[in-house]
């Protein structure tokens, strides 16, 4: 079983990192899937940062030896790879249907379905407080769709088609998180993470057009580019935080995410309205979204706060 380095101070930065890189990426990928569409942009994402890592490790003479992985850990490999293909294809697809605010708060199910399943696989403990910050957590989403909970509830309209595909999405992706998190007792998480990206670009490419980017205005193309390195750097550092930190603490960080969508939303919308807009959600469904926040992070540390409580009242008594 995967034991953590204790480095917590650089997991916290990495997680750090990754919640940045994924609360901006949204609007990155809004763009250039105005030209391309999804499969090709999650091929380019995955082949470019697959093909940079392949040349790193080449260099550093650190490529995997993927022959002498055992069984099990092959199977690990598997399942990773069609893990991440899942969640890179379906996510797009939904945010195609839906604005990035939206997508990626309904992406925040994602960490907490990731502790739920770190509590039978890593023997992760789920407390009462963890209990409480799920409750909170839904009753967050129902403010956060106040003004579309009859759509969502009675119709399977595009918005309605879009939440559910974004919500299959980050379900899926929740297997690509554990498998990927054991696959880090043979591997080294830059190893896991090129076997993953040049697998699923492999299993990609009968279906993909990539002439398409020919038809990217210089903007979009600069944006799928940063979409690419993106993909690099928020993934690796996504892995090497589960190498030095407990997977509940790095979901706690990742609960962010959203907010950091919405703001990097908002202003963009202001600096360049002619291409990104603003989201369309009244007061409610802004407090909505940072009770989803609030409770996605109190799911995640729950334990940490149940155990300094009961050890405060053991210091008083």
């Amino acid at each position: 079983m995967h034991k953590t380095s204790g480095r917590w101070v650089y997991g916290l930065f990495l997680a750090l990192l990754t919640a940045l890189l994924w609360g901006i990426l949204p609007i990155k990928l809004k763009q250039v899937l105005q030209v391309m569409d999804p499969v090709t942009v999650t091929w380019y994402r995955l082949l470019v940062s697959g093909g940079l890592l392949f040349c790193w490790l080449g260099v550093k003479r650190r490529l995997p030896a993927v022959g002498k992985l055992p069984a099990k850990g092959k199977g690990l490999l598997v399942v990773a790879v069609f893990g991440l293909l899942g969640n890179y294809v379906l996510y797009l697809i939904g945010l195609n249907l839906l604005s990035p605010g939206t997508a990626q708060l309904v992406v925040q199910i994602g960490p907490v379905l990731l502790l739920v399943a770190s509590v039978f696989v890593f023997k992760e403990r789920f407390s009462l407080g963890q209990g409480i910050g799920l409750l909170i957590l839904l009753g967050g989403f129902g403010l956060f769709f106040n003004q579309r909970l009859e759509e969502l509830l009675t119709s399977l309209g595009t918005y309605t088609t879009g939440v559910l595909t974004i919500l299959l999405a980050t379900s899926i992706w929740v297997f690509y998180a554990l498998s990927q998190k054991q696959l880090l007792t043979v591997w080294h998480s830059q190893q896991v993470m090129v076997v993953i990206y040049l697998g699923c670009a492999a299993l990609l490419t009968p279906w993909v057009h990539p002439l398409q980017a020919l038809q990217l205005t210089p903007l979009q193309g600069w944006l799928l580019l940063a979409c690419c390195l993106n993909t690099l750097v928020a993934y690796g550092a996504f892995a090497e935080a589960l190498a030095h930190w407990e997977a509940s603490r790095v979901s706690a960080t990742l609960a962010m995410t959203p907010l950091v969508t919405f703001v990097a939303v908002a202003l963009a919308a202001w600096v360049w309205p002619d291409y990104v807009h603003a989201e369309d959600i009244n007061a409610l469904g802004y407090v909505g979204a940072v009770t989803v926040v609030l409770g996605s992070t109190l799911v995640a540390v729950g334990p940490s706060l149940v155990a300094g409580w009961r050890a405060r009242m053991a210091r008083v008594a």
